[in-house]
């Protein structure tokens, strides 16, 4: 299953948090809870859970409901990228493979449905991206 990528921001919250503990890592380097701000992970795990959920509700999907979700998610993302600026490029390439591999999940040949509206899979989300 596809991890989120808030799930990643908070492992790596705890675990400077446990080597700022240790005495293995100063505090002053322990950047990752400045990046990675409670609202911002909770907005994003909310619009996560919610493409999973929209997907679920497919039954069967055109392309066009397909790109709809992703359209949406992306959307949803620019917004939360745009209250918190927080989405550079490790965060841009992990919410971009969540996305594609959520699709795979969910039985979509995202290959196949790129080729069909003549782009490459990697660029399923750039219509709409602003991050």
């Amino acid at each position: 299953m596809a991890v989120r990528p808030p799930t990643l921001w908070r492992d790596w919250i705890a675990d400077e948090a446990r080597q700022v503990a240790a005495g293995t890592l100063n505090h002053a380097d322990a950047t990752s809870a400045e990046l990675y701000p409670d609202p911002l992970i909770g907005e994003t795990d909310a619009a996560l859970a919610a493409f999973e959920k929209r997907l679920d509700a497919l039954r069967r999907p055109s392309d066009a409901e397909v790109f709809a979700e992703v359209e949406r998610v992306v959307l949803d993302l620019n917004e939360i990228d745009g209250r918190h600026g927080a989405f550079e490029t490790i965060e841009r390439e992990q919410l971009c493979e969540y996305i594609v591999e959520t699709l795979v999940e969910w039985g979509i040949d995202v290959e196949a449905l790129a080729a069909r509206r003549g782009i490459d899979a990697a660029e399923i989300t750039d219509a709409w991206r602003d991050w």
